[in-house]
């Protein structure tokens, strides 16, 4: 299997410094605020969550295929919960809202589908300490 690479470089206290993350194209700057405030620059909660959006809109289109469906489109947020437990950061949920547009199936089978995708894409399965819900309709 691939083996992906990403990396990180920080600099500075934790509050006063800032870093940069890279991965393939991207490069984006990240701080204190824009990880724990609503500052500028990206934070790794937004890259899981991107990952995770990426990876089941991937893993959907598959079972959909696999049921003999072709998607025509899927597109996924994942919204990325940083919270408390215990007096620590913590990803505490994500919730993936997904809309897609599939010919020919009835919601009951894209639902149950969509539901065996929540827990079954690899980013879903690596993420297994965190509670995923999912919002998936057909449009």
């Amino acid at each position: 299997m691939a083996v992906r690479k990403a990396e990180a470089l920080w600099e500075g206290s934790l509050r006063e410094g800032h870093g940069l993350m890279k991965f393939g194209s991207f490069e984006g700057p990240y701080s204190f605020a824009s990880r724990f405030e609503e500052g500028n620059g990206t934070n790794p909660e937004e890259l899981i969550g991107a990952a995770h959006a990426g990876c089941f809109s991937m893993a959907l289109s598959a079972g959909l295929g696999r049921a003999g469906f072709t998607p025509q489109r899927i597109h996924t947020v994942a919204s990325v919960t940083l919270g408390n437990i215990d007096g620590k950061a913590r990803i505490t949920q994500i919730h993936l809202d997904c809309e897609a547009e599939v010919h020919s199936i009835d919601p009951e089978s894209f639902a149950t589908i969509a539901e065996e995708t929540r827990g079954g894409c690899p980013v879903s399965s690596a993420l297994g300490g965190v509670e995923i819900t999912l919002d998936a309709r057909l449009v």
